[in-house]
């Protein structure tokens, strides 16, 4: 996939991407709105290891947001097994001097739209943290509405955190792709 949009493009990593991808998710800020696995600080070794292993994958589900010719931030689609076959969740983060553009909000909807047409999937769904309403902003601007809140759902940095629960479904029928 390579989506062009007006502000960012979404593209599959490349190994290149290295520098770039460590030098913007090294940010105690960015970190903050991720789950643990992100990793603080992440170092270039960190940025190869990723870069390396999504290349390896040949991730259909998992891009870079590239700005002016570099990685920035990341956008995935995680699809759902089972019973939740039909679903997927997204997730996404930026490097912090891009915040405030809209970029998220244009990415986010892209990628939405990008999977309702090309997979088989009747709903996506994303959660934050509620002490992110920046993020929870990203999803209400991008079509996602709001369907919950979740007590007592993370611990981030020790701090036992609520998440808040957004989704977008479309309606009829689901593309008849399928995940690659």
């Amino acid at each position: 996939m390579h989506l062009v949009l007006r502000s960012c493009t979404i593209r599959p990593w490349r190994l290149d991407d290295g520098d770039s991808l460590a030098k913007h998710a090294n940010n105690r800020k960015v970190w903050l709105g991720l789950r643990d696995l992100f990793p603080h600080p992440y170092t270039i070794d960190d940025a190869h290891e990723f870069l390396q292993k999504k290349i390896a994958e040949q991730s259909a589900t998992i891009f870079c947001i590239e700005i002016d010719g570099a990685a920035v931030g990341g956008i995935g689609i995680h699809p759902g097994q089972d019973v939740h076959r039909e679903t997927a969740t997204v997730g996404y983060w930026l490097g912090q001097e891009f915040w405030g553009r809209g970029i998220m909000t244009e990415a986010v909807a892209a990628i939405t739209d990008f999977c309702f047409e090309n997979f088989p999937l009747r709903r996506i769904s994303a959660e934050v943290f509620a002490n992110n309403l920046a993020s929870a902003r990203v999803l209400e601007k991008a079509g996602f509405i709001f369907e919950g809140r979740l007590k007592n759902n993370v611990v981030k940095e020790g701090q036992v955190l609520d998440s808040l629960l957004y989704a977008r479904t479309k309606c009829g029928r689901p593309a008849q792709g399928q995940w690659e």
